[in-house]
C-alpha cells in the first residue's frame, strides 16, 4: 500500500469514527455506546505506550502505574488548585514522563523477565502510594471532579463547557477519538523516522547497536518516557470522564491487559494496540453470557490466537499478499529468465 493510499485509508477511518459512528448511535438510540467507545479509544492510547517499550525490546507490565499517576495529577490540580482540565491533560503526561525518567534510568538496564517483573511491581507501588499519601485522600479517592470547562480564543468558543452540554458523553467521545488519532499518527511518524529505526535496532541487538555508536541509554529512556506520557494522558482523561479517581482505578490486571492488547493486535504494527484493545474489550463482553466459564474460554481463545498468529491479528492482512509475492517471481527475475532463454536459443541455433 502506497503512502497516499494509507493516508486516504486513515482519513476514511477517522471520518467514520467522527461522523459515521455518532450517526449510527443517534439512529439506534444507544447513547451508552459513547462511553464504551470512549473507553476503547483511551485504553488504546495507554496500550500504545506499552507498544513503544516493546519496540525497544522491553516487556512493560507497569503502564497502569502511569495511568493512575496521570489521573491523580489531573484530579489534584483541578480540585485543589483550580487549574483547567485542558491544562492538566499535558501536565499529567509530563509529570509521568519526568517520573519515568527517574525510574527508567536504573531499571532499563534490565532485560527480559527481570524488567517485566520490576514494572509489574510499579503498578502495585503506585496503588499503595495513592492509599498512603494524604493529598490523594486515601481509599476514599477524589470524587466530584468538575467536567472540562470552556476553551475560548479571541472571544470565540472553540470547545464548550462540557457541563452545559445535553450529552457530555458525545463530547468526551470526540475528544478521545481525536487524541487517539493524534497519538497513532505520531507513533507512525516516529516508527518511520531515524529514531524509530534506531529503536528497532535495540530490539534486534543492543550490543551491535552500541558498537556502531548508537546511544542506547538515551533511546531506552526516551522510549520509556514517551510510553509513560501516553499512560498519563489516558489516565487523566479517564479521571475526567468518570469524575473520580481511586487507588483501584488502575490495577495490575489492567497493566496485563495493556500488554495483551499489543500482543493480540501485533507487536510489529503501529495500529496493533488499537485493534487489540477493540477485540479484547468487546470479546470479554461477548463472553459474559457464558457465566463462570467466561475467563476459561477467554484465556483459551487468547492462547490459541497467540499460537496460531504469533505476529498478531494484523498479520492476517499480509498473509495473502505474502503468498502471492512468493508464488510470483519479481519482474527483474522474469526478465533475466527470458533473456537467458533467448540467449540459449540463439546459441543452439
Amino acid at each position: 500500500m502506497t503512502a497516499t493510499a494509507k493516508l486516504f485509508a486513515s482519513a476514511a477511518l477517522l471520518l467514520l469514527l467522527l461522523v459515521g459512528v455518532p450517526l449510527f448511535i443517534n439512529a439506534t438510540g444507544r447513547s451508552d455506546l459513547y462511553y464504551t467507545l470512549t473507553s476503547v479509544a483511551l485504553l488504546s492510547i495507554i496500550s500504545a505506550g506499552v507498544w513503544i517499550t516493546f519496540y525497544i525490546g522491553r516487556i512493560n507490565i507497569g503502564q497502569g502505574a502511569y495511568a493512575l499517576m496521570g489521573g491523580y495529577v489531573s484530579a489534584i490540580l483541578v480540585m485543589e488548585y483550580g487549574v483547567s482540565f485542558w491544562v492538566t491533560l499535558p501536565l499529567a503526561g509530563l509529570f509521568c514522563m519526568a517520573a519515568s525518567v527517574l525510574i527508567g534510568l536504573p531499571i532499563l538496564r534490565l532485560r527480559g523477565v527481570y524488567f517485566a517483573m520490576v514494572t509489574l511491581v510499579l503498578t502495585e507501588v503506585a496503588r499503595l502510594l495513592a492509599l498512603a499519601l494524604p493529598i490523594t485522600n486515601g481509599a476514599k479517592g477524589i470524587v466530584s471532579i468538575p467536567q472540562p470547562g470552556r476553551i475560548g480564543l479571541f472571544g470565540l468558543t472553540i470547545v464548550p463547557d462540557f457541563a452545559t452540554l445535553a450529552n457530555p458523553r458525545f463530547a468526551f467521545y470526540i475528544v478521545s477519538v481525536l487524541l487517539m488519532a493524534l497519538c497513532f499518527a505520531a507513533l507512525y511518524r516516529l516508527k518511520n523516522s531515524r529514531i524509530g529505526q534506531l529503536c528497532q535496532s535495540l530490539q534486534q541487538n543492543e550490543e551491535l547497536a552500541s558498537s556502531i555508536g548508537v546511544n542506547i541509554t538515551y533511546l531506552r529512556v526516551l522510549a520509556y518516557a514517551i510510553s509513560s506520557f501516553l499512560g498519563g494522558v489516558g489516565g487523566a482523561m479517564f479521571a475526567a470522564i468518570s469524575q473520580s479517581i481511586y487507588p483501584s482505578s488502575f490495577t495490575v490486571a489492567d497493566s496485563i491487559n495493556f500488554m495483551l492488547n499489543c500482543f493480540l493486535g501485533g507487536l510489529g504494527y503501529v495500529f496493533g494496540p488499537m485493534l487489540g484493545t477493540f477485540v479484547l474489550y468487546f470479546g470479554w463482553d461477548l463472553l459474559f453470557q457464558t457465566g463462570e466459564f467466561q475467563l476459561l474460554i477467554f484465556s483459551t481463545i487468547l492462547i490459541a490466537l497467540m499460537l496460531l498468529l504469533p505476529n498478531g491479528l494484523l498479520s492476517l492482512r499480509l498473509s495473502g499478499r505474502a503468498k502471492a509475492t512468493a508464488a510470483a517471481p519479481p519482474a527483474h527475475r522474469q526478465e533475466e529468465a527470458q533473456a537467458r532463454s533467448t540467449a540459449a536459443g540463439r546459441a543452439s541455433s
